[in-house]
């Protein structure tokens, strides 16, 4: 029977009309009961995409969405509502590619570039970002999603006073909107107002308004004002708020003690090897792009691997790139579980060169330019990838950076990253210890295995004598020290990638963060029997 084309037609002003007003159970309920009888439209599946996303199911909606572009490619709010959905499920380099295929067909959708800038924040490319949320403001002057967002931006990059201005519009349209609040809180933080940042963020974390996420991020810079204040005790329990509520909020990526399990396992085939296996190959020609020399920069987050980058990025003979994973098709080929080394010892060349290729490819698309330049691949975890390198670089160079261990692992369950299962090993401290305590083992026994011409870094002396100790990093990687290598701090702003430390490095070298941990010592005494080994064994005061 021939569908009644004029009454589907009607339904579907019906379902728009419940969707406009937030009526979303009405709305998604007559959805369904059209979709049913066999009438598929892009709104509809939206609709009901829509109200799946407000239950927490996802993934539903992402297959719901996906099946509105495919049947209506040109649909702006069904491939808008896909891209949305992506980075609600930390997918933003396939959201971007939903918003640039939306902005190819109409260029002048302001919220569709406030949307890229969103996903380019949550990629860490922050300049690029900026440029999206500006363009949006061109287009749409009180976009609230872009004033907040540049706000953000500036608090990343540490420059507080740009980010208060751009808050305060923010609050202008939209009083009490997080992402504000928080910029605004941080300000008044580096000013040295801690009881106003105080005030702000307890009204954030009380106001109802606000998400799960948004309160979080409150606690944990919460945490930063109180430690500012020498609140020592309140600033571990906000730390711990922020953590457990992040802990919820990402549980659906937690895998237990998986991260750690297969770091312990990393270690136990490395013990099924020998130094005289990998040393067969250490002495293969390997070209290398071009570069003067390829250095590895690794350790464990926060160890000072940023701070080493960034210092280093000033020689002019250096190129640098930062937490980028260009390892991955080694990684997904020769290191899945259960792991086993053999694989990767016994490959030929022919199957080596192609995954060197495709790492200098990833390079390549970074925009980096390596030729001729002695090139850092910064990227702390990639100390569990030390195998492939020794295997597909067994020329290149590995500088490690090393912190006094109660700093390293209480700065990395203070601190807020980009979710991931090994990140979210970080939320406890008694699981943070564990984790690094994984990865320092496997660590010790791939620098004892694999042959690596290998230098290592000490964050405190770095801090506390940077000449010495720049003059010895230049030494081992054949550079003429240069003094510019010290200015990092008025080019740390310029960066288009955000870490944790990036704001803290805008300030200069930080002394006040060596020993940061004895402000925690009650709270640590638990975990500083893991820690000890790593204590003991680096020679740092009890």
């Amino acid at each position: 029977m021939a569908r009644n084309l004029q009454a589907d037609m009607e339904t579907l002003r019906t379902v728009l009309t419940y969707a406009q007003n937030r009526d979303f159970n009405r709305a998604s309920a007559l959805a369904e009961e059209i979709l049913a009888s066999g009438f598929e439209h892009p709104m509809l599946l939206n609709v009901v995409a829509t109200r799946l996303e407000l239950e927490g199911r996802l993934e539903d909606a992402l297959r719901l969405l996906q099946r509105a572009v495919s049947i209506s490619p040109g649909d702006v709010g069904a491939r808008n509502a896909l891209s949305l959905c992506l980075q609600r499920l930390d997918r933003p380099a396939e959201a971007l590619v939903q918003i640039d295929e939306l902005l190819k067909r109409q260029p002048d959708l302001g919220f569709a570039h406030a949307n890229k800038g969103n996903a380019l924040i949550a990629l860490g490319l922050l300049a690029r970002a900026k440029l999206s949320h500006l363009r949006a403001l061109e287009l749409d002057p009180g976009n609230l999603t872009a004033t907040a967002a540049i706000a953000s931006i500036a608090t990343h990059r540490g420059e507080h006073e740009e980010a208060r201005q751009w808050a305060a519009k923010a609050l202008s349209i939209a009083p009490g909107f997080p992402d504000a609040v928080l910029s605004l809180a941080a300000a008044d933080l580096a000013a040295g107002d801690t009881g106003q940042a105080e005030r702000l963020l307890h009204q954030l974390i009380v106001d109802m308004r606000a998400g799960p996420s948004d309160r979080a991020r409150a606690s944990g810079l919460l945490g930063d004002v109180l430690d500012a204040a020498g609140r020592y005790p309140e600033a571990f329990d906000a730390y711990s708020d922020c953590n457990e509520a992040l802990r919820k909020i990402h549980g659906h990526i937690a895998n237990g003690t998986g991260t750690r399990a297969y770091t312990r396992a990393l270690s136990a085939a490395m013990d099924k090897t020998t130094a005289v296996e990998w040393k067969s190959h250490a002495d293969l020609q390997v070209a290398a792009a071009e570069v003067r020399e390829h250095v590895f920069l690794i350790g464990f987050p926060r160890s000072g691997t940023t701070l080493l980058e960034v210092v280093l990025d000033g020689h002019p003979d250096v190129a640098s790139i930062e937490e980028h994973e260009l390892l991955t098709d080694s990684v997904l080929k020769f290191m899945r579980e259960p792991v086993d080394f053999g694989p990767l010892i016994l490959a030929d060349d022919n199957m080596l060169r192609a995954f060197r290729a495709a790492y200098w490819e990833r390079v390549r698309e970074s925009g980096v330019n390596v030729a001729g330049k002695v090139f850092i691949d910064k990227h702390p975890l990639n100390t569990l990838k030390l195998p492939l390198i020794a295997r597909l670089f067994p020329r290149a160079k590995i500088l490690f950076a090393r912190r006094d261990p109660r700093d390293v692992v209480f700065s990395c369950f203070r601190r807020r990253f980009k979710m991931n299962s090994a990140m979210y090993e970080l939320l406890t401290l008694p699981s943070a210890a564990a984790f690094y305590d994984a990865v320092m083992e496997f660590a010790e026994r791939a620098h004892a295995v694999l042959n690596l011409d290998w230098h290592d870094v000490r964050y405190e002396s770095l801090a506390t004598d940077f000449a010495l100790e720049t003059r010895a990093i230049c030494q081992f990687l054949a550079l003429e020290w240069s003094a510019g290598m010290g200015d990092f701090a008025s080019r740390v702003q310029s960066r288009d990638h955000a870490t944790p430390s990036t704001a803290q490095l805008t300030r200069g070298l930080d002394r006040s963060s060596i020993g940061h941990w004895q402000r925690y010592r009650a709270q640590l005494e638990p975990i500083l029997p893991t820690l000890r080994p790593w204590i003991e064994r680096w020679s740092y005061p009890a």
